[in-house]
């Protein structure tokens, strides 16, 4: 039998700095947007997410796409 992946959606998580702790290393915080679209490109998904952030003072250091899939065995 084969496994039939039907998209469901998305969630983009963008990592950004927002500081340093006193010894130099970088404070880390990230922001979710849920809900994508699964027939979204991944090109749009990224120019969308670099669009909102790029409104931030905050120097965006990671954008990641998890994608989320029901699979069913047929």
């Amino acid at each position: 039998m084969a496994v039939i992946a039907h998209p469901l959606s998305s969630t983009v998580v963008i990592r950004y700095q927002v500081g340093e702790t006193p010894s130099g290393a970088p404070i880390i915080r990230q922001k979710s947007l849920n809900y994508v679209k699964a027939d979204a490109t991944d090109q749009d998904i990224y120019d969308v997410a670099a669009a909102l952030f790029g409104l931030s003072e905050r120097l965006t250091i990671q954008t990641i796409l998890r994608k989320n899939f029901d699979l069913v065995d047929e």
